[in-house]
């Protein structure tokens, strides 16, 4: 269903490929309740695959979801053989569509492998005043893990929209540095005003019927330390620089210098509830 674009207020930006999309009926019956909740919004997909653009084209007529499906080629450099490069290719297709066709005024980058509080968008455009980008964190779909500054839920103003571009790196090493990362570090240079937390409920399917969830929290120590600017921007440049993922070397020793605080917090908390 197509959109009178000069009426959406948020643009819901979705890169999506035909492997990744293995629950795209419950991410679309989602989406219905998104848009029920919030409905100057509109639902953009953006595929290099045609015949799945076509796929999603007639889904979104059977659905009756307002939005409309975006063609792009993704284009990198001659070695680089990441799938990075597809997801940033999505993503700056669908940022470059609000600047040149919408007057929307939010980007809410979302995955089709996610499904979300229903009124995610009220939430996040409450949470984002005052600030140039927010993000709700979610687990990993690969083991233990928590990501708190994806692009599986992240709101961007218009403003820093037409500063910021989404892009990826791939270094001939095999290094990939996927285009959330940058984008993080892009606007922590330019001084961008950014927010993190677990605002939501977000579920990230492992498969079809399997999902890890995640609900609103308090951001803890350990995320709060980790996840600062001033630590992400000083990792994510050594990444860069050293071309290799250097990353873990400091959050595992972080967790070990804070392992005598959070034995002395639960030995407090059970000795205080034992009385």
């Amino acid at each position: 269903m197509q959109s009178a674009n000069e009426s959406v207020n948020v643009v819901v930006g979705v890169p999506s490929h035909r492997a990744g999309a293995y629950i795209l009926d419950k991410f679309l019956a989602n989406q219905k309740e998104i848009q029920r909740n919030y409905p100057s919004s509109e639902l953009v997909f953006a595929t290099n695959e045609p015949d799945f653009a076509e796929e999603l084209e007639g889904t979104l007529k059977d659905w009756e979801l307002r939005g409309r499906v975006l063609r792009y080629e993704t284009v990198k450099p001659d070695y680089a053989r990441s799938k990075v490069w597809n997801i940033s290719c999505g993503r700056e297709t669908i940022r470059q569509y609000i600047l040149s066709e919408t007057s929307a005024k939010y980007l809410l980058c979302l995955d089709n492998d996610m499904t979300y509080d229903p009124k995610i968008i009220e939430i996040m455009e409450r949470e984002i005043q005052g600030y140039d980008i927010v993000y709700s964190g979610y687990e990993t779909r690969w083991g233990p893990g928590i990501i708190l500054e994806g692009g599986g839920c992240c709101m961007l103003t218009v403003a820093a929209m037409k500063e910021l571009g989404f892009r990826s790196l791939e270094f001939k090493n095999g290094v990939a540095i996927q285009d959330d990362t940058l984008m993080e570090l892009d606007s922590t240079r330019l001084h961008k005003r950014i927010k993190k937390g677990f605002f939501l409920t977000i579920s990230h399917y492992v498969n079809e019927e399997q999902a890890k969830t995640i609900n609103p929290r308090p951001v803890g120590l350990y995320w709060r330390i980790t996840r600062s600017l001033f630590v992400r921007y000083a990792l994510v440049r050594a990444r860069v620089v050293f071309r290799h993922d250097v990353g873990w070397l400091l959050y595992g020793s972080i967790r070990k210098l804070l392992l005598p605080v959070r034995v002395v917090r639960r030995f407090a908390k059970e000795f205080l509830s034992s009385l």
